[in-house]
């Protein structure tokens, strides 16, 4: 059995001006538990030359042709070694500390998913002064990911997945590009306990020209097959989890609406709403439940010097 407790899966095509980033944050985690592995999906402006300075470090994969970011992502998850799986896109970076927040909750909880929180920036990454240490850890645990019932976003590079979950579900769906992670966390609703990490972000999301969030119809398009997929059965609890599930797409639905809206992509936006208005009723219903029943209780922990942890109190910390 391998010792190998996280398996790093960097993705890039054509970033040269980043991917050093992404590399170096990978590569500063602790290396007695993480392996790094990226996929370089054809660049070709000069990506693969500066990758061939860490053939050292990493296990370097370079795809003959443009395959896409969920190819690339599953190709460097079959090389995977690893216990959990971690996925990184060539434009963003770590912190210090990510894998050693990830694994004092491993460590403890044992779960199928964490999901944490990022920053983002823009220009030059953000000197190590802008950021303090955390000693201090909030998070909530859920049975499963579709039971959550407090506010939380979705970002690739802040996902911990067990390779076994993972596999399970099939690996990231070809197809879904814009709003894959919602496709992923979908596809892992039910595959066992999983850790909402409010703070600390473990991860630094860069803003620049090419992010894909600055094209809104790609997305509308997504989530109409996202609809299309629970419509047809393709996400896992079956009928009886299905005002759960729907609930959980419906905040999907509005927050698209509204963005296809304020993009004046008026007919897309509204064939969106029509198409998936069910589940945003559901979600309306369902935020009406949490909000007379209160939600679960975040966690407090304190990250002690040795990295250890320490859950000190419960709180009813609102997010």
């Amino acid at each position: 059995m391998s010792d190998i407790r996280y398996s790093i899966v960097i993705t890039c095509f054509n970033q040269r001006e980043f991917i050093r980033d992404a590399v170096e944050s990978a590569l500063s985690q602790e290396a007695s538990i993480r392996e790094v592995i990226v996929v370089d999906d054809a660049s070709k402006d000069g990506s693969a030359e500066i990758l061939k300075r860490y053939e050292d470090s990493i296990r370097l994969l370079g795809l003959c042709s443009n395959r896409g970011a969920i190819e690339a992502r599953n190709r460097g998850a079959a090389l995977a070694r690893g216990e959990y799986l971690i996925f990184l896109d060539g434009d963003d970076l770590f912190l210090p500390w990510t894998l050693d927040v990830y694994e004092q909750l491993v460590e403890l909880r044992r779960p199928a998913v964490i999901v944490s929180t990022v920053r983002h920036f823009e220009g030059p990454v953000p000197a190590l002064g802008a950021f303090e240490k955390p000693d201090r850890l909030e998070f909530v645990e859920y049975d499963a990911l579709m039971a959550k019932d407090r506010p939380h976003g979705w970002y690739t590079n802040a996902m911990v997945i067990s390779r076994r979950a993972f596999e399970e579900v099939g690996g990231w769906t070809p197809g879904i590009f814009q709003l894959d992670d919602l496709d992923m966390v979908s596809k892992l609703g039910y595959c066992g306990k999983c850790i909402l990490i409010f703070s600390p972000c473990t991860a630094l999301y860069r803003k620049h020209a090419g992010n894909t969030s600055h094209f809104v119809p790609p997305f509308l398009r997504s989530a109409r097959l996202i609809i299309d997929r629970e419509r047809a059965g393709l996400y896992p609890g079956g009928p009886e989890k299905r005002l759960e599930r729907y609930a959980f797409h419906g905040g999907m639905v509005f927050f698209w609406t509204v963005k296809g809206l304020n993009a004046g992509l008026y007919r897309s936006a509204l064939k969106l709403a029509a198409r998936g208005w069910p589940m945003i009723m559901v979600a309306v219903l369902r935020k009406s439940i949490v909000v007379i029943h209160g939600r679960r209780r975040v966690e407090v922990g304190r990250l002690d010097r040795d990295g250890s942890l320490v859950l000190t109190f419960a709180g009813n910390i609102e997010n």
